[in-house]
């Protein structure tokens, strides 16, 4: 890994992304056509059906050309590792971006049907382009909408998609750090986790999610047991990250 690498700062995409940080917030994207840009290079560069190869590609993209903020290749790790300890069918991820996570969960879990809710419809098209490539699209499913819009997408996911009691194996969070907790808490609602569920939270530390991280110190032993994850924030070694993993204990 080079020094521009390693260290963000030296990188003018991260210092892009820093500036687009309100477009983040609003649109899902950056603002560059970043989002855009690393569909074009996969389709260009993967070989067709070659998940490995597609996500291998995805954090070359973000490497060396431009920063993005998936949950990247050494968190990305550990995503795997909580996902494969889990003999998983039905796994929910919450924040699609470009589609990485939900590739590495599909690997993860050959037999599991991924569903991934996003904001940003253009995130969500692009997404499923990388997933067609990849040549997973038939079971990774994109959800346009968000857990927080009055009851729409989560109903959509119960109704439309088999979302019920027990039957959720694995949720990760990855979308808009103030909604993990009330997230996680409707769904917790719904009963959808079963005892055994594997819940997966990124960005932790960087940018942060307090509420979230609190009310699993509070669980702990309770509703959840927690394991806190010292590592980076994607793609590079300067800024330290959490990544909570937490057991449901029913």
């Amino acid at each position: 890994m080079s020094l521009k690498q390693r260290i963000p700062l030296l990188r003018w995409s991260f210092l892009r992304m820093a500036l687009g940080v309100r477009n983040i917030s609003t649109t899902g994207q950056i603002g560059d056509g970043r989002e855009a840009a690393v569909l074009d290079w996969v389709v260009a560069n993967a070989r067709r059906g070659d998940i490995d190869d597609v996500i291998a590609k995805i954090d070359q993209f973000a490497y060396e050309k431009s920063f993005l903020i998936n949950v990247g290749d050494e968190k990305g790790a550990l995503l795997d590792a909580a996902v494969q300890r889990v003999d998983a069918r039905q796994v929910l991820e919450l924040g699609t971006y470009c589609g990485y996570g939900a590739l590495r969960i599909a690997r993860a879990a050959p037999a599991a049907r991924v569903y991934s809710v996003e904001l940003a419809e253009a995130n969500a098209a692009v997404a499923r382009g990388i997933w067609e490539h990849a040549g997973v699209a038939d079971r990774i499913t994109c959800v346009v909408g968000t857990l927080g819009d009055g009851g729409s997408t989560i109903d959509a996911l119960s109704t439309e998609h088999g979302f019920a009691a027990g039957t959720l194996d694995v949720l990760f969070l990855d979308h808009d750090k103030n909604a993990y907790l009330s997230d996680l808490q409707g769904i917790l609602d719904r009963g959808w986790l079963h005892k055994g569920s594997i819940v997966v939270a990124d960005n932790v530390r960087i940018p942060g999610a307090p509420k979230y991280r609190e009310y699993m110190r509070q669980q702990q032993g309770v509703l959840f047991d927690t394991v806190e994850h010292k590592t980076h924030a994607e793609y590079q070694t300067l800024l330290a990250d959490l990544v909570l993993e937490s057991e449901y204990l029913g």
